[in-house]
């Protein structure tokens, strides 16, 4: 797998959906330290998150 190109993703995604790095970590009960080490390609989200990650609904602020 494509650690930069998953990153890449999951920072447009995030950015589309109109949440903050912080935002985000909030809503998966992690750092927003560990988005932005996935957005960096250093890294991938653990299995348990990965569902709860592409479930989060479309930002409606």
């Amino acid at each position: 797998m494509d650690q930069i190109a998953i990153g890449k993703f999951i920072a447009e995604e995030r950015k589309r959906k109109g949440y903050t790095q912080k935002q985000l970590a909030e809503k998966l009960g992690i750092s927003d330290k560990t988005i932005s080490k996935w957005e960096r390609g250093n890294g991938f989200p653990e299995v348990s998150l990965l569902l709860p990650l592409c479930k989060e609904p479309v930002n409606e602020w």
